[in-house]
């Protein structure tokens, strides 16, 4: 089945089996809209159908809640939609089909109050004490500074999983940390240094994102979400833009285009950079960590000496981006791409063949294909378990769907394997980089901004540095924001790392912890 056609031949099959489907047409993707009772059903054949199951949220309309999914196969999004009443508001889960449906749905469940039947694991997850049981801040009538006690009682009787035997045992780690990473719980069970069972509880710092978007303008929703999580600025504010952008029928200059392009490559490289030296150092390969740390830094500084941010924030704005390339400026990024490259030329060897990082990182964090699948995982989590998608190449936009260049895939599945993927990353993104700065030419980098009607809704979707980003977006009445739901990678790849770590030792925790890196921020909106 190519891509041209699945949509069609699914359609006929759900037709098939009594499934009715509006279809409403909105910019840059499919809407199908079906009863609620038929949203389990519809899951079980887009499984059989191979479509991936990339996000999913609830919106609050007056006495309704929309409940929204989307699903993907070979480059071509899906948007599904069913409508409860807030009265009731229950439907099948999806969670019992995909796995990967399973934490977004406990999010609906905690912010919406959606109950969803038959739910694997129908436990609180972003609530944490913070608001009474029959309290739901995602809905309308909730205010946004919530109805805080003076202090919000500890979290201190979740559920965790339990495992009992001789010699067994468990260590609680966080969520507060020894160093300077954000809240995260892991409970694991182990018997000696063997870990049986891997748990998260991640949401301890819920922003309120989604909450405090309502009622922005484009501009300050952009701003909002290239704060979503401080290491993908660039990724979150340009799906946010596309999702704006196409909603209100707003088509950016080329040159735009172009300096978005080198912007994401170059957050993509600065990351990489930094992960890999991390996980160099969790395993006390000290010499490449300062290497690759030194080499971040470098690159960073070129970021703030030519865009004026280190982190390139605010960089991309609703039209466009806020910042221009002089042939000064492009001179200084060609030969920081060619200074990176002769340095990686002498430390790669000096990784590669030693032997103590190859004992600690080969075969260690397995993820097997299959479960890759099953918790559609993203970026090089997933590629590196031999799931060969990149939206760049598979649902190609500007500047992307003018460049050709190889995505990088493993199969091998260890954090060996999330290691290379990540160098490989790095060396097509310094092509990329280099090829569209060779493409820019003379124009404006900002469209002019139209209003869009009230109503209009679109999902803008990039490739971020972590994998596929994702931004619903639907606008109110004078172009401000009613509703903003954006999906990170890590909120489809941390629960892949309860399964990576299983039957590894202790120690080797926070190696495979920082071989997915997932974004605590990213997560806890």
């Amino acid at each position: 089945m190519s891509s041209s056609n699945w949509t069609t031949d699914f359609l006929s099959q759900l037709a098939d089996v009594g499934i009715a489907v509006e279809q409403i047409p909105l910019p840059a993707i499919s809407l199908w809209q079906i009863a609620s009772p038929q949203w389990q059903q519809f899951a079980e054949l887009a499984m059989l159908a191979d479509l991936r199951w990339a996000s999913g949220w609830a919106e609050h309309h007056d006495e309704r809640l929309f409940i929204n999914a989307c699903f993907e196969k070979y480059g071509v999004y899906v948007l599904l939609r069913a409508i409860v009443n807030t009265a009731k508001p229950e439907l099948p889960s999806q969670a019992t089909v995909y796995p990967a449906a399973n934490r977004s749905e406990r999010h609906s469940q905690d912010m919406y109050g959606v109950n969803f039947l038959g739910h694997p694991d129908n436990r609180r997850w972003t609530r944490h004490k913070a608001w009474a049981k029959n309290h739901y801040p995602l809905r309308k009538d909730f205010p946004v500074a919530g109805m805080p006690e003076t202090i919000t009682p500890p979290d201190m009787d979740y559920p965790f999983v339990k495992a009992y035997g001789a010699g067994v045992y468990e260590i609680p780690v966080g969520p507060v940390h020894a160093g300077i990473i954000e809240p995260g719980h892991f409970r694991f069970q182990a018997v000696g240094e063997l870990i049986l069972n891997l748990e998260e509880r991640l949401a301890y710092v819920h922003k309120g994102i989604e909450k405090i978007a309502e009622g922005r303008n484009p501009e300050s929703l952009a701003r909002l979400a290239g704060r979503i999580s401080g290491d993908t600025t660039v990724g979150h504010t340009w799906a946010a833009c596309r999702a704006m952008e196409q909603a209100a029928g707003v088509e950016i200059p080329a040159r735009a285009a172009l300096l978005r392009g080198i912007l994401a490559e170059r957050e993509r490289v600065a990351n990489h950079l930094g992960d890999m030296g991390a996980i160099c150092n969790d395993v006390a390969f000290v010499f490449a960590q300062m290497q690759f740390t030194r080499l971040r830094e470098d690159w960073l500084r070129t970021n703030a000496a030519v865009f004026g941010h280190r982190l390139l924030m605010d960089k991309i704005i609703p039209g466009g981006v806020a910042c221009d390339l002089t042939d000064e400026s492009a001179a200084l990024i060609t030969q920081g791409i060619s200074q990176l490259r002769k340095e990686l030329s002498e430390i790669m060897p000096a990784v590669d063949l030693n032997s103590s990082l190859e004992d600690r990182l080969y075969t260690a964090g397995y993820l097997a294909p299959d479960i890759a699948k099953a918790f559609g995982t993203l970026g090089y989590v997933g590629r590196a378990s031999g799931q060969d998608f990149d939206v760049r190449r598979d649902a190609p936009y500007a500047p992307y769907d003018q460049a050709n260049f190889k995505v990088a895939l493993e199969d091998q599945g260890d954090i060996a394997s999330r290691f290379w993927v990540r160098y490989k990353e790095i060396n097509a993104a310094l092509k990329l980089i280099g090829h569209f700065i060779s493409q820019l030419t003379a124009g404006d980098i900002l469209a002019e901004w139209q209003t869009p009607l009230p109503g209009s809704e679109s999902l803008g979707i990039v490739e971020g540095w972590r994998g596929e980003i994702m931004a619903y977006v639907r606008f109110a009445d004078d172009n401000k924001i009613a509703r903003f739901y954006p999906r990170d990678p890590s909120i489809l790849n941390w629960p892949a790392l309860e399964k990576l770590t299983l039957n590894n030792i202790v120690p080797d925790f926070p190696v495979c912890n920082k071989s997915l890196n997932g974004s605590y921020s990213g997560n806890d909106l």
